[in-house]
């Protein structure tokens, strides 16, 4: 295979804008007021890596990958353009956005048409690696790896740079098999791998005989898979309701031979192109986009939500940051969390009080919210407030409120009438819904009975917990004075104290929400449960991590969501395994940041007690049947050491009532991260099936130490697709690994 064929695996061979990033251009990278610094940028012959020069001498060239590319922003959309440039260059200026932590690249062209050429033709790039096939992605991984194990450069590989191009690629194997299998693939007895014999050698090093055997066994027309032997397989083993038409449609979808598909057969190349794409995914694909009823009240959802959204890091010294409300909403979050506090010159800045944690200006983080918030998903998004400003800058906060967000602001209940339930995510699509204190009740509107001046309120139950934290003494609850315009646009969210379930069954209307600390919310799941559930089933209940993780640590999300709790808020910058579950729970409906609860958590009649399961219609005991098969391509652990290779394990986890959380794990396998394989057999007892969430977790077994995380991947039970399947791996931050798999058999049947 041409080393240099990328371009034509991306559909790009000939393209403009392929060649004008190839040729590359003078750029000015700008780093501070004083530092701007021209810089030649240029994408690489491999069409993936992209490097700019280093002026600094012991350095080389600096390189990043297309695939740690999150975005490509044109203007001044970042906070060091904002900062370090003047308004007259707007349309000079453009921003690459890293995923992860990486610090973004702010640059400035000489004209706005180069502007346009370069953010175009970077997004074209970006598009086409993102939709490659699975098959492509694999290729392209392995041929970037024989690039940097091909030392000289000459397209010729000796035995030394097959092994370390095996090392790259993480698999360990003893010399005399390196040997051996270079010497298969060198038909010219060269002593070098080149063009064709390389082609060999990747389809040696990729041959699947798991793949081999599935295949052979339906593979019943002339060694081929004909539609109707397909179509055994989609019945049989896949235990779809597939018909001939669906056998048909996927042979034409993927099979890659002309011939072949002419006479409605699929080739093994075609049959695992099938299973490395969506239909041969673990998640349904009729859960890729919104396939839940979403016209019920706005309380009947599990809402994405994020805690302390400002902040980038820990609670006591990171930075607050816009760029952490873009994160969040691009990631489907539709409540985010605003701490506000006054500022100098009279504008209101975010940040966590008392804390030297840096401050955002308020009016920044509402533009940023304004310009992201529907991107990734359509239905509304909620502004908890954590108000902390004094009345001249409240009237300012709401000022920017009404002026940024215009027609998108709910400003007054929909319809003519005194609502007795709230919206639904359908009718409020494109809205935002501020969530606060307000001076009085929501008839007020209906009856001319409204607040003419401003007046005081409890303080919000977050703000008063902190103060909590950093006194001794509990303090009594302060009060503070809120503007009116403030409070007017506070319409379906306004925040109150929780007494107790009873007490809020008879004194609190359905608009009227609270926030509960972990500690409390999760005493009361555990004693109350089915109180909590009826209470959840016509009001909001906002959950929040205790003050005391100020490493921005996260709880389990799994017991609020047991017992219907909607806004559950995590830090959305902590990388953790709460934040994989929450992840996993939004993944299906288009992951559209909203997600249908179960009938039995919006049923009055339900008696359900997610900690002592009786009778009732939750109640749908399952068997679930994993056969973990083999791993494909994992990434190395540790990229400093060239000869540290991994020893992959296994652990699937079922998280859910408590009946049902279970895990089990594979052994490892000894120095291979390219190809493991387990064919190991598990099976799990699931209960309450509609609240189950499955948890593949990849790990490198360690003797002497924790293992370490190589990667994993989250779904509710009920978005799990039967038969053979290909799991993506995820890494720590949740972005997939291009071309890293797990190879499963999953059945999930109706217990005996």
């Amino acid at each position: 295979m041409d080393l240099n064929g990328t371009a034509s695996k991306l559909g790009l061979e000939g393209d403009s804008d392929l060649q004008f990033l190839l040729l590359g251009g003078k750029l000015v990278k700008v780093r501070s007021k004083s530092w701007k610094h021209g810089r030649y940028f240029k994408l690489e012959e491999d069409c993936q890596t992209f490097s700019h020069e280093s002026k600094k001498a012991f350095k080389q060239n600096h390189t990043f990958s297309i695939d740690d590319i999150e975005s490509v922003r044109k203007g001044r959309q970042s906070e060091g353009l904002k900062k370090y440039t003047d308004a007259s260059v707007e349309d000079l200026c453009f921003s690459i956005m890293f995923k992860g932590r990486k610090k973004n690249l702010d640059l400035m062209a000489e004209s706005p048409e180069d502007v346009n050429k370069w953010v175009s033709s970077l997004e074209k790039v970006i598009n086409n690696m993102h939709n490659l096939s699975n098959q492509k992605k694999s290729e392209h991984w392995i041929f970037s790896c024989i690039r940097k194990a091909d030392k000289n450069g000459d397209n010729m590989m000796t035995l030394k740079e097959v092994k370390h191009f095996l090392r790259q690629i993480n698999v360990e194997v003893d010399d005399s098999y390196a040997a051996e299998l270079f010497k298969k693939c060198d038909t010219s007895n060269s002593g070098t791998l080149e063009g064709e014999e390389i082609k060999q050698f990747y389809y040696t090093l990729t041959h699947r005989e798991e793949i081999n055997v599935i295949y052979g066994k339906y593979a019943q027309t002339e060694g081929q898979m004909s539609d109707r032997d397909l179509l055994n397989f989609l019945l049989n083993e896949q235990r779809e309701q597939a018909t001939a038409e669906d056998a048909h449609r996927l042979i034409e979808k993927y099979e890659v031979d002309e011939t072949a598909k002419q006479n409605n057969c699929m080739t093994k190349d075609g049959f695992l192109m099938y299973l490395q794409q969506d239909d041969g995914c673990i998640l349904n694909p009729a859960h890729r986009s919104v396939y839940q009823d979403m016209n019920q009240p706005l309380n009947h959802y599990y809402i994405s939500s994020s805690h302390n959204t400002y902040l980038m890091a820990d609670q006591l010294k990171g930075p607050s940051s816009t760029e952490a409300y873009i994160k969040a909403l691009l990631k489907s979050c539709r409540c985010v969390e605003l701490d506000c506090w006054d500022g100098a010159n009279g504008e209101p800045v975010i940040y966590h009080g008392h804390t030297l944690t840096s401050k955002v200006l308020f009016k920044d983080v509402i533009k940023a919210i304004k310009d992201y918030a529907f991107k990734t998903s359509q239905y509304p998004v909620i502004l908890s407030l954590e108000n902390h400003c004094s009345v001249e800058q409240q009237k300012l906060m709401a000022r920017h409120l009404v002026f940024f967000l215009g027609d998108a602001l709910v400003k007054k209940p929909l319809g003519d009438t005194m609502p007795t339930n709230f919206p639904s995510p359908e009718a409020l699509k494109g809205k935002f819904l501020i969530k606060g204190k307000r001076l009085n009740k929501l008839d007020s509107i209906f009856t001319n009975n409204n607040v003419i001046e401003d007046g005081t309120v409890s303080e919000e139950d977050e703000a008063a917990e902190c103060k909590e934290n950093s006194q001794k003494e509990k303090p009594k609850k302060s009060k503070i004075k809120l503007d009116k315009e403030l409070s007017d646009i506070v319409i379906y969210c306004k925040s109150v104290h929780f007494n107790s379930f009873e007490h809020s069954r008879e004194n609190q209307a359905f608009y009227e929400m609270s926030s509960f600390k972990e500690s409390k919310a999760f005493n009361l799941a555990e004693t109350s449960a089915t109180a909590f559930m009826h209470h959840n089933m016509d009001k909001l209940s906002r959950i929040y991590p205790a003050g005391s993780r100020t490493d921005s640590s996260n709880y389990n999300p799994v017991p609020m969501w047991n017992v219907g709790c909607q806004i559950v808020a995590l830090n959305f910058q902590t990388n953790s395994k709460e934040m994989h579950l929450n992840q996993g729970r939004f993944l299906p409906n288009g992951f559209c940041g909203y997600i249908l609860k179960p009938e039995f958590q919006r049923s009055l009649s339900s008696q359900f007690n997610p900690n002592t399961l009786t009778e009732g219609s939750w109640l749908k005991k399952k068997i679930f049947h994993v056969m973990v098969i083999s791993a494909q391509q994992l990434p190395k652990i540790n990229k400093e050491k060239q000869k540290s290779i991994v020893d992959p394990l296994v652990k699937v986890e079922i998280h859910g009532v408590r009946a049902d959380n279970a895990s089990k794990e594979t052994d490892h396998i000894e120095n291979n991260g390219f190809n493991p394989m387990w064919n190991k057999k598990f099976q799990f007892d699931i209960s309450v099936p509609e609240l189950a969430l499955v948890r593949f977790l990849l790990e490198d077994h360690d003797t002497a130490s924790q293992n370490d995380f190589i990667g994993q991947y989250c779904l509710p039970l009920t978005s799990v697709q039967n038969g053979y399947r290909h799991v993506p791996v995820l890494n720590k931050r949740g972005d997939i690994i291009s071309s890293a798999s797990l190879f499963v058999h999953l059945m999930l049947l109706d217990a005996p």
